[in-house]
């Protein structure tokens, strides 16, 4: 689907982010997510050897710093353009904003379902779990 004009916004504060704020290897990715209020959220991935969070994640967080936990739309960039979510993030998003629509280039917008099909639902495993725990 085309972006609209506030994905596009969306998509430029990522950008700005990543410009002004990569300069230091473990930080090359920056993100923006959009809360149904309008509120934008920024974030670096950090990156280190052992592992760390992801800008979209990163995202997250501070989203739910703020009392916010559902997202509209998020984009992630590095300093030349759009990057897609890797399968981590693609899963944390589809687990805990399932509604979301992610920029994946400078002209579309796709939702998170559309990344991740057949997605494992963790939400689903939690349901089920608590199901069995009541069986006799």
């Amino acid at each position: 689907m085309q972006p609209t004009d506030d994905d596009r916004a969306l998509l430029a504060t990522a950008l700005a982010a990543a410009r002004a704020r990569t300069r230091w290897r473990h930080h090359t990715v920056a993100a923006a997510g959009r809360a149904p209020d309008g509120r934008v959220f920024t974030g670096l991935n950090v990156f280190h050897f052992t592992g760390g969070p992801c800008a979209e994640l990163v995202v997250l967080g501070a989203a739910a710093a703020e009392g916010v936990y559902e997202l509209d739309a998020i984009a992630a960039a590095d300093t030349t353009g759009v990057i897609t979510p890797c399968g981590r993030c693609r899963q944390v998003l589809s687990d805990l904003v399932p509604d979301v629509r992610v920029v994946v280039g400078v002209d579309e917008v796709v939702p998170v379902t559309v990344l991740l099909p057949g997605a494992y639902r963790w939400s689903e495993h939690l349901a089920d779990l608590e199901r069995r725990s009541r069986e006799p």
